[in-house]
């Protein structure tokens, strides 16, 4: 499958920051225009579908899918009963390089799907190397007890993990493992806002 690679110049075509990897925020702050030979006046009146395709796009982007992917996901929570708009981010948000991510694991959604990739990554105690693969309310997700000693684990595991202010769906493993989170639910309330509009997509889809 061809890799994904998140770009700050991709960033600076959707006129958001896909990643918190700091050379994005800064390339938006020091270009705030889309790529290309037209300078500061690239950018130009979208049409309600190109607006609609441009939010697709971010979505995209920021959890690392590609069109098949996204596609699968918005078919699946559109087929159910619900807000689709939310529904779609819950399930986006519980993939499970996004809980390595928001659990502070690593600083960018990459570099989790690289850990899960690698078999890094376990869940309930068991070894899981599917970056799709779906958390539940319960779960506990750890590194690896092998893998602590390798690479930057050894120093992430050094300190009390994880670092970051945790989402109010995950929490601290409670058995006191450093890089270990448990599942607690699903993204509620403000915690489904993204730098994408969730209604456009829907509203792509539905065309």
């Amino acid at each position: 499958m061809k890799k994904l690679q998140l770009t700050a110049k991709k960033s600076r075509r959707e006129g958001v920051p896909l990643s918190d990897a700091a050379k994005h925020s800064k390339a938006l702050a020091r270009r705030p225009f889309a790529p290309g030979v037209h300078g500061p006046d690239s950018r130009v009146r979208l049409t309600d579908y190109a607006k609609q395709l441009r939010q697709k796009q971010v979505a995209k982007r920021v959890y690392g899918l590609n069109e098949r992917q996204f596609s699968n996901v918005f078919a699946e929570v559109s087929s159910k009963r619900g807000n689709t708009a939310e529904m779609l981010v819950q399930t986006l948000e519980s993939r499970l390089d996004n809980v390595v991510y928001r659990a502070g694991f690593t600083k960018t959604r990459s570099a989790a799907r690289q850990a899960v990739s690698h078999a890094h990554i376990e869940v309930n105690g068991k070894k899981v190397n599917i970056p799709s693969y779906r958390v539940r309310s319960g779960d506990i997700v750890s590194v690896r007890e092998s893998k602590k000693s390798k690479g930057n684990w050894s120093q992430a595991s050094d300190a009390a993990a994880p670092k970051k202010e945790l989402p109010s769906w995950l929490a601290a493993d409670t058995s006191g493992k450093a890089l270990s989170v448990k599942v607690t639910g699903v993204p509620q309330g403000t915690e489904l806002q993204q730098v994408f509009d969730t209604k456009l997509i829907v509203e792509f889809y539905s065309r």
